[in-house]
């Protein structure tokens, strides 16, 4: 299938986007993927085994998001179940990062559930209630139906000793749910004395976010 140019420019954005991650510190070498919602029905994946850091056009695969097929000879990342799954199920995002910054990483290989991530209000009004997955082997089929299943009504997923996957319309507001998870995440790792944002300031923050 021949790419158009409007796609391959947006491949040309896919890899700077992807350089960007990297340099905020929210992957590990070759940890961490990423999926961006192309047109005619085209998904552009981040290949298997790549450093997002250090990708180039030739490591991006592009894949057909209604069956998964890959149309340009690449070997997707592992994770392409659930990176498809959510972009089926969530019409209203166009990309899908699944990253391991430290200490939201951290969070994960612990018990999440003990946590309230609702410390700084950029969490409610950009994220709102996390969902989590327990632990499922990377790459299986189980895991995919178990994030696409969560992400339908979160818009960042907890995976258990594992790491995170999260969403956006677009990158800034895909890169600002990832990092402002990350700062919460250091702010409950780092400071003894936590007093997260009340119920109704948090529940007001998310109201608030609905309505914009």
């Amino acid at each position: 299938m021949e790419i158009t140019h409007k796609n391959s420019q947006r491949i040309k954005a896919f890899v700077e986007a992807c350089h960007t991650i990297a340099a905020h510190d929210l992957l590990r070498y070759s940890s961490g993927n990423l999926s961006w919602r192309l047109d005619d029905g085209l998904v552009a994946l981040s290949a298997s085994r790549v450093w997002l850091g250090k990708l180039t056009a030739d490591q991006v695969a592009i894949c057909n998001l209604a069956d998964g097929r890959c149309v340009n000879n690449k070997i997707p990342t592992v994770e392409s179940g659930f990176h498809l799954g959510i972009l089926r199920t969530r019409p209203d995002v166009n990309l899908v990062l699944h990253f391991q910054s430290p200490f939201a990483t951290a969070v994960a290989c612990g018990n999440p559930r003990d946590y309230n991530f609702f410390v700084i209000p950029e969490i409610p009004f950009y994220i709102g209630k996390v969902g989590i997955v327990e632990y499922l082997v990377p790459g299986s089929s189980e895991l995919a139906d178990a994030v696409t299943s969560a992400m339908a009504e979160h818009n960042l997923v907890i995976l258990r000793n594992h790491g995170l996957v999260t969403v956006g319309k677009d990158f800034n507001e895909l890169l600002q749910r990832a990092g402002f998870f990350e700062l919460a995440c250091q702010i409950l790792l780092c400071q003894q004395n936590i007093s997260p944002l009340s119920q109704s300031a948090a529940d007001d923050f998310i109201n608030r976010s609905s309505a914009s």
